[in-house]
């Protein structure tokens, strides 16, 4: 008999992932958040994918329950394959992603009249530009209206060119608004480690289960392939990338189990600078009050 103590932890680590298949989704009563007061901040997220706003949500479901600000899902895009299947596939996603936006408290706008914008590519920016410009002008209104405190989008070197393209697409929207306007960005990353983030936010266990349940509503999806029982996998590894690319090499490993990276920078007069001078961590615990006094400073 094997007396390796290691085997025992991946082998019951290995069974709890194949009886998470198990678990149920959708069916979920809705979080209880502190209510909204009237001029609360708000948060966007620029989600290229329905389930990006579950996939990068720690950040910006913390800024709701504890400093009370408002967090609105702009899906980019729906997803959705082309073909016949295009209009099932359509009410399929917005079903779904309205079922995790309503279970997370999130209010979601749809773009492009509730039906997602289509070609959010790279090539679609370099190569039909008034197809591009429409949909940035979208987004700029978008934007305006809502004046948010703080944006949530994926960083520019994101694998997937819907992420990529969504990057792009913000960051040419900013460039549209008055100069007066400013905010902080907070780039996000999923399919590729951004090289460069600055901010740890540690997540508790509790925090990470309703990531989870949100993600379920995603059924087709998690059906394809059930990435939602592998949040918490890629959240701890999170922490180990975060403890020396935010806290510095060489620094110590924070006690920490779960956390998600981000990129966080100012918007203001028309370009991008500096919020943090050094890389900072914040446990579950901690207060998220130095992004309001931040955010304060960008006028």
């Amino acid at each position: 008999m094997d007396d390796n103590p290691y085997l025992h932890f991946v082998t019951r680590y290995q069974k709890l992932v194949q009886n998470g298949k198990g678990l149920p989704t959708q069916g979920v009563t809705p979080l209880v958040l502190p209510p909204l007061l009237s001029g609360a901040p708000k948060a966007l997220i620029a989600s290229p994918h329905p389930d990006d706003e579950c996939l990068v949500g720690a950040l910006p479901m913390r800024l709701r329950r504890e400093q009370c600000t408002e967090v609105i899902n702009l899906a980019v895009t729906l997803g959705m394959k082309k073909g016949k299947e295009r209009l099932t596939e359509r009410a399929r996603r917005t079903r779904e992603l309205s079922g995790a936006c309503k279970y997370l408290g999130i209010r979601l706008i749809i773009a492009g009249n509730g039906r997602g914008l289509r070609d959010v590519y790279l090539t679609t920016r370099k190569h039909a530009p008034d197809t591009w410009h429409r949909m940035v002008t979208e987004v700029a209104e978008q934007v305006q209206a809502l004046q948010p405190s703080f944006i949530f989008m994926p960083h520019e070197h994101e694998a997937h060119p819907d992420h990529v393209g969504t990057h792009y697409l913000v960051m040419d929207a900013l460039a549209k608004l008055p100069h007066d306007f400013s905010c902080i960005i907070f780039n996000t990353e999923f399919w590729q480690p951004n090289p460069t983030p600055n901010l740890m936010i540690g997540s508790s266990a509790q925090d990470v289960a309703e990531l989870i349940t949100a993600l379920a509503f995603h059924v087709g999806e998690v059906k394809r392939n059930p990435y939602h029982l592998e949040l918490p996998a890629w959240m701890h590894d999170n922490v180990r990338r975060g403890a020396e690319l935010v806290g510095g090499w060489g620094s110590p490993a924070p006690d920490l189990i779960f956390a998600t990276l981000y990129q966080a920078q100012k918007w203001s007069n028309g370009h991008l600078t500096q919020i943090l001078n050094k890389g900072k961590i914040i446990p579950p615990t901690a207060s998220l009050g130095f992004l309001i006094q931040a955010e304060d400073k960008t006028g």
